[in-house]
């Protein structure tokens, strides 16, 4: 009913920069919180950076200052701008959304993940 779409992974050198995006689409009443989650391998899924409606931000100790959380209300959609990146930073990246359907049942959804591999 409601799906959240992402784009952007890839492969980057230490140093280098990514984009990622994630568009919330169908049958959408109210965006809430919005949120990137990674997973390392072996390592257990840890929250990166958090954004409210109202625009309030929150990062991992670990990525504040080399990455920025964004969203467009208009597009459904929210950003992560990942500068300054290192090999630590190379995890499958998961985009979540505190959402409301039409019918007004809040749900917490998840995107399908994006691999960030950061290799010299």
């Amino acid at each position: 009913q409601v799906q959240l779409v992402e784009s952007g992974g890839g492969l980057v050198h230490p140093g280098g920069s990514l984009r990622l995006s994630c568009a919330a689409s169908g049958n959408i009443f109210r965006i809430y919180d919005m949120a990137w989650y990674r997973q390392a391998p072996g390592k257990q899924r840890e929250l990166v950076a958090r954004i409210t409606k109202d625009g309030s931000t929150n990062y991992a100790d670990s990525v504040k200052g080399r990455f920025t959380i964004s969203r467009d209300n208009a597009k459904n959609t929210i950003y992560l701008q990942m500068n300054s990146l290192e090999p630590e930073d190379t995890a499958v990246y998961y985009c979540y959304g505190d959402i409301s359907d039409l019918g007004s049942h809040e749900y917490d959804y998840w995107g399908q993940g994006t691999q960030i591999t950061v290799s010299s």
